[in-house]
């Protein structure tokens, strides 16, 4: 019989290293009472609009969800599968593919959404009753930014504050310049020309975020660059082969340039007949690739005038993203694993357990 001390911890159970893959988020259902229940949550973020509260929130509630949820939703049902969110799906079939490349080790995987569901708390929770006192968190953003990665870490840091005994905890904050990330992208941008033809162009479009963000210091748009150049190099490609682009504007302020949007429309005019987008921003493919490029991006750039277009799919669950995740999680492990390897012989946690017993934990 394992032996409960408080606040959940077993004495003489077997401990685990506790992965939290987290991600934005997702409505649980491509209607508008979802979405608005979901923008609420999202945009309420200060990390995500930081715009004063009592200014903000009348122009949340009065102004941007009675018109934004309605159009969201039809941008959903648009890709919507039969198991749900792709978001999501992709995010379970990582989480399989991560726990099974730790199978027969002390490690366990759990999905957590910054906003929706599953959300940060509940995965940690659900790390905490399999006994993982070590918990590595892996935003899937390969660029970090506040907004994103940073939402990440408040969300996993309010929960973690109202526990007993915190775990030890690892962050991982981005890892668009790790060697094993550029590679996997380079390869499947290489992998998608092979198949389709070599562009005119090839566009890498990020999610935007607000000037005022780098002003104030956030590294994402630096990262946003470095990604794209790192990808660029290992193609070989000339400086007039790609470029860089910002996607999904939101609001009157000035956001980081030049846009998606008009690049795509603007193209054509420039000579470009076939263009290739890519974003390197999203890990998995989600609402902002698969309706606004694959779809949006692509009528605009045919509507203009270009010929072919061609979206290339996120990373997803593919071979060589999962196996560049799991390296970075092993590197991130450290010796962590070895310790808890010693610390779950059999002879280890006779020892733990017999010790409770002393001390009075039965």
């Amino acid at each position: 019989m394992e032996l409960l001390g408080e606040d959940g911890h077993r004495h003489g159970g077997e401990e685990k290293i506790g992965v939290l893959l987290a991600n934005l988020g997702t409505p649980e259902a491509p209607t508008a009472k979802a979405l608005r229940k979901y923008l609420f949550q999202f945009l309420s973020d200060p990390r995500v609009v930081e715009a004063p509260k009592w200014r903000w929130m009348p122009v949340l509630l009065a102004a941007v969800l009675p018109f934004r949820a309605p159009r969201s939703a039809e941008a959903y049902g648009k890709i919507w599968t039969k198991d749900g969110s792709p978001l999501l799906v992709n995010c379970r079939a990582q989480r399989q593919k991560i726990a099974a490349a730790f199978a027969g080790l002390p490690v366990a995987a759990e999905i957590g959404m910054t906003y929706g569901a599953p959300s940060v708390s509940s995965a940690l929770r659900k790390l905490k009753a399999q006994n993982c006192r070590r918990i590595v968190i892996l935003p899937l953003f390969p660029q970090y930014a506040s907004s994103a990665g940073g939402a990440v870490f408040a969300a996993a840091a309010a929960e973690l504050s109202a526990w007993r005994a915190p775990p030890h905890v690892r962050y991982i904050a981005g890892y668009c310049d790790e060697p094993g990330y550029a590679e996997a992208l380079a390869g499947s941008i290489a992998a998608h020309r092979q198949k389709h033809g070599r562009p005119d162009a090839l566009v890498f479009s990020f999610h935007g975020t607000p000037l005022d963000m780098l002003k104030k210091g956030d590294p994402y748009y630096c990262l946003c660059q470095k990604t794209a150049r790192l990808a660029a190099a290992r193609l070989d490609l000339r400086a007039e082969e790609w470029l860089v682009s910002f996607q999904s504007r939101f609001g009157r302020e000035e956001w980081l340039s030049p846009s998606t949007e008009e690049t795509l429309r603007g193209l054509p005019a420039r000579g470009a007949r076939h263009v290739q987008a890519a974003c390197p921003g999203f890990s998995s493919d989600c609402l902002e690739t698969l309706e606004e490029i694959a779809i949006e991006g692509r009528e605009i750039f045919l509507g203009a005038g270009g010929e072919k277009f061609g979206y290339i799919p996120a990373l997803n669950d593919s071979p060589a993203h999962i196996d560049f995740l799991a390296s970075l999680l092993r590197g991130c492990f450290g010796d962590w694993l070895s310790y808890l390897q010693r610390e779950n012989a059999a002879e280890n946690l006779a020892r733990q357990k017999a010790n409770a017993r002393a001390l009075g934990g039965e």
